[in-house]
């Protein structure tokens, strides 16, 4: 096996990014980053750590927070499964575990949300624990260093990049090794606009080499997206007040809230929503306005939202408990097409 620790760990040491939760190793601020950047940029995550810094300043502010509230901050990051685990397992070693973490990648995979690669980032970079980081740029990284075909998304794939990225990290600072890792992937050997020339372990490289970097990595390829077709109705009374609701199932978006809405799996034509409408809610509704967002793309599913605004001498028959003033809705955690909706009318300001 080669060896492209030292360079690699050289070359970081050199040209790494500030970020403020490499200024040092506290297991709270590691284990925060490395869940706001599960699927999500550096330039987009690090505005919600500072948020999330500055409102829960430790592991016990957050674990006190109310739910709404720590939703709330992490409003329009997405995948909100992961503040919901985030909060969670502030509350567990906050009462549980007296506020300290476990100090090892079996007792770090234990905690809600924390997966084979949050509990080997933070085993080796606050308890230096030889445990490798395998996500989507040491994948990257890897195949093409060895010009390996077998698909990263394959059984055997997964096997086997796991095996040589523990064959590859280094021995003492093994933090170090995984940090430079994902900080070339993320900086140098990115999807496209790769810079080989600048790479400190370019001379190692199989597919450098050979100049079939984008062949890289090899990725079976998934057309299972399921499409959804969410119609949110908006009425507005007398007293200005709005219903607004709390989504309670097991699906995307659990626990933020929304206007009442009817969902399809194709696309309805108006005399079709208006009849729906009608049936569910009131038969003197009528749809005044309508407005279409463009879809939102999620990993294995497009969500496209269309808000309609109703007019009736009745109100609808929504819960009477959601309804609220409007001066309220934006003071509740919602999706980013909601914020994005909601920022666009001065109504809701």
């Amino acid at each position: 096996m080669i060896d492209i620790a030292k360079p690699l760990i050289n070359w970081y040491s050199e040209n790494k990014r500030d970020l403020p939760w490499r200024r040092h190793k506290e297991v709270y601020f590691v284990w925060l980053s490395e869940i706001i950047l599960q699927q999500t940029r550096v330039e987009q995550g690090l505005p919600y750590y500072y948020k999330f810094t500055s409102e829960f300043p430790t592991i016990h502010h957050l674990a006190k927070a109310d739910e709404e509230d720590v939703l709330k901050t992490w409003q329009g990051l997405g995948y909100y499964s992961r503040a919901r685990n985030l909060h969670a397992t502030a509350k567990y070693i906050s009462a549980e575990l007296n506020g300290k973490f476990p100090q090892n990648y079996t007792g770090l995979l234990k905690l809600k949300g924390v997966g084979p690669y949050t509990a080997a980032a933070i085993s080796s970079i606050c308890f230096n624990e030889k445990r490798a980081v395998v996500d989507g740029n040491v994948y990257r990284v890897i195949a093409r260093l060895l010009q390996i075909e077998t698909p990263i998304n394959s059984t055997a794939g997964k096997k086997m990049f796991e095996q040589l990225a523990n064959q590859l990290i280094d021995e003492t600072q093994p933090g170090e090794y995984n940090q430079a890792m994902m900080e070339l992937g993320a900086t140098i050997c990115t999807p496209k606009n790769y810079d080989c020339n600048h790479c400190p372990i370019n001379q190692h490289c199989l597919s450098f080499q050979h100049e079939n970097q984008h062949h890289f990595p090899v990725k079976i390829k998934r057309h299972n997206i399921r499409s959804r077709f969410f119609y949110y109705l908006i009425w507005i009374s007398e007293l200005n007040e709005v219903f607004i609701q709390k989504r309670t199932d097991k699906d995307i978006w659990n626990a933020l809230y929304e206007f009442p809405m009817v969902e399809s799996d194709k696309k309805l034509k108006i005399k079709e929503i208006q009849t729906l409408i009608q049936q569910t809610y009131g038969a003197d509704i009528v749809i005044e306005q309508i407005e279409e967002h463009t879809k939102h793309i999620l990993s294995h599913q497009h969500i496209y939202s269309t808000f309609l605004w109703l007019k009736s001498n009745k109100e609808p028959h929504f819960k009477k408990e959601d309804k609220f003033p409007l001066s309220e809705v934006k003071r509740y955690p919602v999706s980013k097409n909601l914020e994005r909706f909601l920022g666009n009318h001065s109504i809701f300001l």
